[in-house]
């Protein structure tokens, strides 16, 4: 599992306002996940790091240690992008600060083994939208050929890498079933309701928003969201089957088409690596 040390850049004029393909809404929606990015990050890094020194498999410690270096390096890119989309007039310091409080709420109110539990939940939202980007032409063209676009697409390769570490983790230091399904279903309400909140508190700054033509085209789009079509909806429901694991979807080929795509001999991020 790769840790790649990478960086990327948006000087000032280099984003459109509504960057992803010029729709209102699913702008707004993306700057509110990269928001929560860093802080979810940090909390996923440190439920792992909890256990692993329980550990017994010294693959599984690797993975580990692999994980860690990757999110890392996530969190420390999207604070950089957060920062543009701030200049841009998105609220991401309102979405970081929000995502800090909601971590430190599950770290005291919760158990380890829970907040470890919700890890592996969100790390299987963000492998299935990370293998929709990478797998569905549409939800790439969304992003045109802007740095966001290359961004994002070096997040999904990683995302996919390391999807099951949480989860085998989880399952290593003796976690249920009864549990990690639990955890899925309170995550399903908490992710959807923050989503929809803090995307409407961010239009509301936003004077696009106030064209009703314009918000009403947008918020019909999202019927036809690659992020949002029923094989997706369906492989984040698979979660709350026992039995299930990440890997029960082999996503090997899309891992090694992207990898040689973008970081490749001719590899179009290889000028990004530092």
């Amino acid at each position: 599992m790769p840790v790649r040390r990478i960086r990327f850049s948006y000087p000032t004029g280099s984003l459109d306002r509504h960057y992803v393909d010029g729709d209102l809404v699913m702008s707004h929606i993306v700057a509110h996940l990269s928001s929560t990015f860093p802080e979810g990050e940090d909390f996923f890094i440190r439920s792992v790091r909890r256990y692993a020194d329980q550990l017994t498999d010294p693959e599984l410690r690797s993975r580990v240690k692999g994980f860690i270096g990757q999110e890392v390096t996530h969190g420390r890119e999207h604070r950089a992008l957060n920062d543009r989309l701030r200049q841009m007039g998105y609220p991401t310091g309102f979405g970081e600060r929000s995502c800090r409080r909601v971590v430190g709420l599950y770290e005291r109110r919760l158990s380890p083994l829970t907040c470890l539990a919700f890890t592996a939940a969100l790390e299987h939202f963000t492998a299935i939208f990370a293998e929709t980007l990478l797998g569905d032409e549409r939800a790439q063209a969304l992003l045109g050929t802007t740095e966001v676009r290359s961004m994002l697409l070096w997040h999904a390769i990683e995302e996919s890498e390391h999807r099951s570490v949480a989860f085998d983790v989880y399952r290593a230091v003796g976690g249920s079933e009864r549990r990690r399904i639990a955890a899925m279903r309170a995550i399903m309400v908490l992710f959807t309701s923050s989503l929809v909140i803090h995307t409407f508190v961010s239009l509301l700054g936003d004077r696009a928003a106030y064209n009703p033509i314009r918000l009403g085209r947008s918020l019909a789009a999202l019927r036809h969201s690659p992020f949002l079509s029923p094989k997706v909806l369906r492989r984040v429901g698979s979660y709350n089957r026992r039995g299930f694991h990440p890997d029960d979807i082999d996503n090997t080929a899309l891992l090694e088409y992207w990898t040689t795509e973008l970081f490749g001999a001719r590899g179009t991020l290889v000028d990004h690596l530092t």
